[in-house]
C-alpha cells in the first residue's frame, strides 16, 4: 500500500521557518520523524501533522492552509530577557515568581520547556518536576499557571496532565539557547 502525499503550502517561508527554528531550539536533541511532522505542521499553522493531514479531503485536493500563526514576540526584548534570567539560577530553576506578567509567563514557557512531550503524567510526578524546578515552595502556584496558560492539559479530575505542543516564544527561545550555549563552552 502507498503512502498518499500530504501537500504542505507555506504564505510566508520566512515566518514558517522562524517558527520551525523556534521548535528546533527549544527541542532537546534530535527529533524523532513524528516529532519533526508535527513541528513542521506547526510552522506552517496546524496544530499538528494529524490536523494537516485532515485538511486534505480524501478526493486529494488541498484544502485552504490555515493562517500562519505569527511569530509570538515577533522582536528580542534584551530588557525582557535580562530580567526574567535573573529569576533562575544557572541550573534553570526558577529562584523566584517574577512580579511582572509578561515575565512570568515567560518563566512558565522556561519551565514548560523541562517537562517531558507527548506523555501523561500523574499529578504526583508533576508536582515532583515542578519542585525540581524551582526554589520558592509553591509547585501548585506553577501547575495551575502552566494550564491556565495553555501550555498543560489536565484531566477533569485533576489526575492525569500533559505538555501541550506549541511554538515557543521568541524571548523564551532565546534565553534557553543562551543557556545551552554557555554550557556547551
Amino acid at each position: 500500500m502507498s503512502r498518499k502525499p500530504i501537500p504542505l503550502e507555506v504564505s510566508d517561508t520566512s515566518a514558517f521557518a522562524k517558527s520551525l527554528r523556534l521548535q528546533l531550539v527549544a527541542f532537546e536533541g534530535l527529533p524523532s520523524h513524528l516529532q519533526l511532522l508535527n513541528m513542521l505542521a506547526r510552522a506552517a499553522g496546524y496544530g499538528n501533522f494529524q490536523s494537516l493531514r485532515a485538511k486534505t479531503d480524501p478526493a486529494g485536493s488541498e484544502a485552504q492552509p490555515p493562517t500562519p500563526a505569527p511569530v509570538v514576540d515577533a522582536a528580542i526584548d534584551r530588557k525582557h530577557i535580562d530580567r526574567v534570567q535573573r529569576s533562575f539560577d544557572e541550573e534553570l530553576r526558577l529562584m523566584r515568581w517574577p512580579s511582572r506578567r509578561m515575565d512570568q509567563i515567560t518563566a512558565l514557557w522556561l519551565l514548560w520547556s523541562r517537562i517531558p512531550a507527548a506523555r501523561e503524567m500523574p499529578e504526583k510526578e508533576v508536582n515532583a518536576l515542578l519542585r525540581d524546578r524551582h526554589l520558592f515552595g509553591d509547585h501548585a502556584l506553577l501547575r495551575r499557571e502552566l494550564c491556565e496558560l495553555g501550555l498543560m492539559r489536565r484531566t477533569r479530575d485533576g489526575s492525569v496532565y500533559r505538555r501541550v505542543e506549541q511554538p515557543m516564544p521568541i524571548n523564551a527561545a532565546t534565553i534557553l539557547s543562551q543557556r545551552s550555549s554557555r554550557q556547551a563552552h
